[in-house]
């Protein structure tokens, strides 16, 4: 193969290629000078790759593939690709799988926590369940406790089944671009509407901005994504004796805002960057007590990526939490 097309076909892929010939590079690419050095055309492969499981596969010369680590940067994990291309060169290429790994890795632990918080509800249903059959002689109020205490259980396990089939209707169609024109304010009033009848010990108050323009969407995924923000600000944010909650949407430089703001607890700085993640809990012990799945904002995070749009959540200690999502106004 000639020199230029050599380099042609390094200059070609993405991830970090060499051609080896004889145990020199002769050419590479700029993804490989970027993570190995600028000057390593022209050198002694020891020297440009510094890392004894790679070179006992490349020095040999046999084409195959290996799963290795520490190349560029500790612990970074690469597949390594040796293949032969003409007389006496080899293709070297690595391929970053840190991605692929760090999603197994969420794959993994997602059905961890999904099998806990199923395991938990369930746990207490089954002890409760079996004081009952067999204690005949228990009274009428403790049987009423113990029936309401697996009702209410059976309902949270039933919410967090909910609230995972909601998570894996959104991913399916993740890739597919809602096309339906969606009013925000009537989306709004109607996910205050029916906060309304279980936000007893705060206020409501909605701002919204006449003549709104429409966003491309899906009107139920809009309206639950309301609905999941204003429950997270009537659960956590109304503890205070003035509980008041904000619902605001305006026209922005080709966006629709969106807000929701409550004068709660706050969130601490340290857990802002995860709340979104799926059951991640600020307060483990207060959001099962409320009723809580640990789901709401993992759900709002992916129909707003869904939607092309932007989520920011804002929040100061002893003052309290707002929520802004940008959307896209339809062309």
């Amino acid at each position: 193969m000639a020199s230029a097309d050599t380099q042609s076909l390094l200059d070609a892929l993405d991830e970090p290629a060499m051609a080896i010939d004889h145990g020199v590079v002769r050419h590479s690419n700029a993804a490989a000078r970027e993570l190995l050095g600028v000057g390593i055309d022209g050198k002694d492969v020891r020297l440009a790759i510094r890392h004894p499981q790679a070179l006992e596969h490349i020095l040999p010369g046999a084409a195959g593939d290996v799963e290795i680590t520490g190349i560029g940067q500790f612990g970074r994990p690469w597949t390594l690709s040796i293949r032969a291309i003409d007389q006496g060169m080899l293709l070297i290429r690595l391929i970053d799988r840190s991605a692929a790994i760090a999603a197994e890795k969420m794959r993994v632990d997602f059905v961890a926590n999904a099998s806990h918080e199923l395991r938990t509800p369930l746990s207490t249903i089954l002890g409760y369940a079996e004081s009952l059959a067999d204690d005949a002689d228990l009274d009428s109020e403790h049987r009423a406790k113990f029936g309401a205490i697996i009702r209410g259980e059976a309902k949270r396990m039933l919410r967090i089944i909910e609230d995972l089939m909601s998570l894996s209707r959104i991913e399916a169609v993740r890739f597919v671009t809602p096309d339906d024109r969606v009013s925000v304010a009537e989306v709004t009033a109607s996910a205050v509407e029916n906060a309304g009848r279980g936000a007893q010990h705060c206020s409501i108050r909605l701002d919204v901005e006449q003549q709104l323009p429409a966003v491309l969407g899906d009107r139920a995924q809009l309206l639950q994504l309301v609905d999941n923000l204003l429950s997270n600000a009537i659960r956590y944010g109304c503890e205070q004796g003035e509980c008041v909650i904000r619902v605001a949407a305006s026209r922005g430089d080709g966006w629709i805002r969106l807000s929701v703001a409550d004068n709660g607890p706050g969130i601490p700085r340290e857990h802002l960057r995860r709340v979104t993640e799926r059951f991640y809990r600020v307060d483990a012990a207060r959001s099962r007590e409320s009723g809580g799945t640990g789901l709401g904002l993992a759900i709002v995070k992916h129909i707003v990526e869904r939607h092309k749009g932007t989520l920011e959540i804002l929040s100061t200690v002893g003052a309290g939490t707002e929520v802004l999502v940008r959307l896209p106004i339809a062309p």
